[in-house]
């Protein structure tokens, strides 16, 4: 499948595209402390200089739609907001995280450089285009209920406001009760869209409250995932990361340890490489 997608400049230095390194999007789930996020984006900031990796990083101030209304969902948004600012501030690193409702917008976007919006929100027009009319890029997670083509709606929202910087993710989708399948036919045909179109390989492999009062999830599956995803030809990767993931308060049975980053990392540098060198796959 033959298409033109743009390139989306996130910043200067970190751009996502056709032709373009892989960009990665690494991070907790959920911001702690301030001492934990900043030791998490210093070790990835790290990585990705020694590795030369065009690389945001991610955490979420507010985790809204959690399973349970007594999950922990984090420290808000003027707290969240400052630590990513501190974030980019130490690391140099250019920060993303999620928005839940329009009144969020100006305030992210004054500190992130890149607008998550989650999959649960991807059909919300006044959400989408309030983000779009920021001028900031704008990631839409594709709903884990709505087919790859129907994410067209979402890109004609978002020229409508004259933002051409979107990016579409993948993430899996709704497959009977508690689980979710990825079909890797979603990466090109969202491509055909004219997006870059990055693989969300940790909570694609989430059981939405597959745990009672909580999301479960399988880490053993994140790296296949990722490998096929790159082996593919996505853009980019969406990879959550933790020290000590079980201990993490939101979403842990789906993130990878951060110690065993750099391995996958570079195993799916080496599928790119591959696809690379083979143009004519």
């Amino acid at each position: 499948m033959t298409t033109t997608r743009n390139v989306v400049s996130i910043t200067n230095h970190v751009r996502c595209g056709p032709g373009l390194p892989l960009m990665w999007i690494l991070g907790p789930c959920v911001i702690e402390t301030l001492e934990l996020t900043l030791s998490i984006a210093e070790t990835i900031a790290d990585l990705a200089d020694r590795l030369r990796l065009p690389v945001v990083f991610k955490a979420s101030f507010d985790k809204a739609n959690r399973t349970s209304g007594k999950s922990f969902r984090g420290p808000g948004i003027e707290e969240g907001l400052r630590i990513l600012a501190r974030v980019k501030e130490r690391t140099g690193l250019p920060v993303t995280t999620d928005i839940h409702e329009t009144c969020q917008v100006k305030a992210v976007a004054e500190v992130c450089d890149l607008l998550q919006i989650p999959a649960f929100l991807a059909r919300q027009t006044d959400l989408v285009q309030t983000a779009g009319r920021t001028g900031r890029a704008v990631n839409v997670k594709k709903g884990q209920f709505m087919a790859p083509w129907d994410m067209k709606n979402v890109v004609s929202k978002m020229r409508e406001v004259g933002n051409e910087r979107l990016l579409l993710t993948e993430r899996g989708a709704t497959f009977g009760y508690n689980t979710l399948v990825s079909d890797m036919r979603s990466i090109p045909w969202m491509q055909a869209l004219g997006c870059p179109v990055i693989f969300d390989a940790t909570h694609s492999v989430q059981m939405p409250g597959g745990a009672g009062d909580r999301t479960g999830g399988d880490r053993r599956m994140v790296p296949y995932l990722a490998r096929a995803a790159v082996a593919v030809g996505c853009d980019a990767v969406f990879l959550e990361t933790h020290p000590r993931p079980d201990e993490s308060p939101s979403d842990g049975p789906n993130m990878i340890a951060l110690a065993d980053l750099p391995a996958l990392i570079q195993c799916c540098l080496r599928n790119r490489q591959a696809l690379a060198e083979n143009p004519a796959l």
